[in-house]
């Protein structure tokens, strides 16, 4: 049985690798906290004690607002732990699969699905963590394995970690009768995590590389906030405003793996959540996809070396707020 080691194993991917690849793999992971404070050697120290075939990396600081205010954070978790956890995996001839994001497509002008290939230069320290985090790991780890992730949601009922998401700010929203706000001109793929976690199987096997990572998505934000309302059973105030901004990744290529952003929803029998008048979700067993704005998930490796606040919500988070949905506490585990 392949050995894997989790890093993250407290946070939102992290949790649900570990709850949905248990008895596949043999899984371990870091004491909890221990990578909040842990200098090189140490983590070093576990990776030589657990010598794991596969090194899946998802713990990070994923708020952008939080990131932007504290910098010199942001870069030890986002960028010197993963250079950390690359020497180690060449040391020991691992594998090192590592999450990158979206965001290093911030300040992108171009339309239309965008290419691993494209040049880049972030629009915020986050994307620009994770972009030199990719360059510094593929120079150590040529064998690494890249995943530009999009935007991932999912809702309470499972007893594990949730953050800031698309639907769960839509229902927060509506249940306490605030408008939310998204932009026309936003465009950024959605994707289901527990679909995502699913299918990150297949990347363990992947030749190293960078890769777009998660469900596709040609319509701009509002239209998407009103489809994920209408399949939520909800009525929410979305208003919306004309800022800027692509993170729309191309998802197609010579690796393809399919699956649509499937929403765990559904009115009527069924499966998904339900938003109870006590503001408690119920869970309801399955999930039914989009009835539109379903893409699929799309990883193919490049060729070259590589946010919602309260109130008025901006929801899409743009410049400020959140990658991972509006909370300032990092999540680093």
């Amino acid at each position: 049985m392949k050995k894997i080691l989790v890093t993250g194993a407290g946070g939102f991917v992290g949790s649900r690798v570990v709850q949905q690849w248990a008895g596949h793999y043999e899984l371990c992971t870091f004491p909890k906290g221990f990578l909040a404070t842990a200098g090189e050697d140490a983590v070093r120290q576990v990776v030589l004690q657990q010598r794991p075939d596969v090194i899946l990396h998802t713990a990070a600081i994923s708020d952008t607002g939080y990131c932007a205010g504290h910098p010199e954070q942001a870069y030890r978790a986002n960028v010197e732990l993963s250079v950390w956890l690359a020497r180690a995996a060449a040391e020991i001839g691992a594998k090192l699969v590592a999450f990158s994001s979206d965001q290093v497509y911030a300040g992108v002008e171009q339309s239309g699905p965008l290419p691993e290939t494209i040049p880049l230069k972030p629009a915020n320290v986050y994307g620009q963590g994770k972009l030199e985090m990719e360059q510094r790991v593929q120079a150590l780890c040529p064998g690494a394995v890249l995943l530009r992730a999009t935007w991932m949601y999912d809702l309470p009922g499972y007893q594990l970690p949730i953050r800031g998401n698309l639907p769960l700010n839509l229902l927060r929203a509506a249940q306490r009768g605030e408008s939310v706000r998204f932009s026309v001109r936003d465009f950024r793929g959605i994707t289901y995590v527990r679909q995502a976690v699913a299918l990150l199987e297949a990347a363990l096997t992947l030749p190293g590389g960078i890769y777009n990572f998660g469900s596709e998505n040609a319509e701009n934000m509002v239209l998407t906030a009103r489809q994920f309302a209408e399949t939520l059973g909800i009525m929410v105030d979305i208003q919306e405003a004309d800022w800027a901004r692509n993170l729309a990744m191309d998802g197609g290529g010579p690796h393809r793996f399919y699956g649509s952003a499937r929403l765990p929803l559904r009115q009527g029998g069924g499966g998904g959540h339900r938003l109870r008048p006590d503001g408690h979700f119920l869970q309801i067993p399955g999930h039914d996809p989009l009835r539109r704005g379903a893409g699929h998930h799309g990883i193919h490796p490049s060729p070259v070396p590589g946010q919602a606040g309260a109130g008025l919500r901006d929801a899409g988070g743009v410049h400020r707020g959140a990658e991972g949905g509006g909370h300032l506490r990092p999540l680093l585990l």
